[in-house]
């Protein structure tokens, strides 16, 4: 069963089409990841299926189109989304970050604290509930980001590049942390990253996007072997 579907979505700046009547779907449960050079239009995607920009075409979720929805709309039907930088309210504290995501899901019959307790002990942010988060370092804003946009229940998580900036030892924690998200919890994931090793180790699929089109969609192994993969995107080569 497919999650979400995107049909023919065309985004436009001017005369630039960022996206080019791009069309996928996600399966329910999968982790779908994408990859792309920069400018091929990634984040415009994000963007647009999450509400803030419009577009043609159409976006369905669940079975009913969210073509035209704000960001808050397409939230509270149960996608959630995080930034390649973290958007925090810096002169905030952890919990008061996430008391603002549990909150504004307005999800009926969830106990807002006992939300937060259990995802700041998922992720590994406990002890840090206090701290202003202007305060942390780069791994615990993206954690904090992630634990945010978790507060409001998804059923589909779209993440940006989560691991820009970030060590080899966090890049680990983190591939462990999506798949706990993905197995434990049951949510789809939906993951935009460059670094393919990153990818190719925590996807069921990949599709690799140029110049806002498709150029490539299936199993990681096979995708990355595809020749206009690696002349446009990797360079002779899976680490690239």
């Amino acid at each position: 069963m497919n999650i979400l579907e995107v049909k023919n979505l065309t985004q436009r700046f001017g005369e630039l089409a960022a996206v080019d009547r791009l069309s996928f779907e996600v399966k329910d449960g999968e982790v779908f990841g994408i990859a792309g050079p920069n400018g091929s239009g990634k984040t415009t995607l994000f963007n647009s299926i999450t509400g803030f920009y419009r577009y043609t075409g159409d976006v369905v979720f669940e079975g009913k189109s969210i073509a035209g929805l704000r960001p808050h709309q397409v939230c509270h039907r149960g996608i959630a989304r995080t930034f390649q930088v973290p958007q925090l309210f810096l002169t905030m504290t952890v919990l008061k970050n996430l008391q603002v995501g549990a909150h504004f899901s307005k999800r009926h019959g969830v106990n807002e604290d006992d939300n937060i307790a259990e995802i700041v002990d998922f992720v590994g942010l406990h002890g840090k509930e206090n701290i202003v988060t202007s305060h942390l370092n780069l791994y615990d804003q993206k954690l904090t980001m992630l634990a945010n946009a978790m507060t409001t229940k998804p059923k589909l998580l779209m993440v940006d590049e989560p691991i820009g900036g970030l060590s080899p030892t966090e890049t680990k924690d983190f591939l462990e942390i999506f798949k706990k998200i993905n197995k434990e919890l049951g949510i789809t994931l939906v993951v935009i990253e460059h670094l393919m090793k990153f990818l190719t180790e925590i996807s069921d699929r990949l599709m690799i996007i140029h110049d806002g089109s498709r150029i490539a969609l299936g199993l990681p192994k096979e995708v990355t072997q595809e020749k206009n993969v690696i002349d446009v995107y990797l360079g002779g080569g899976v680490n690239a």
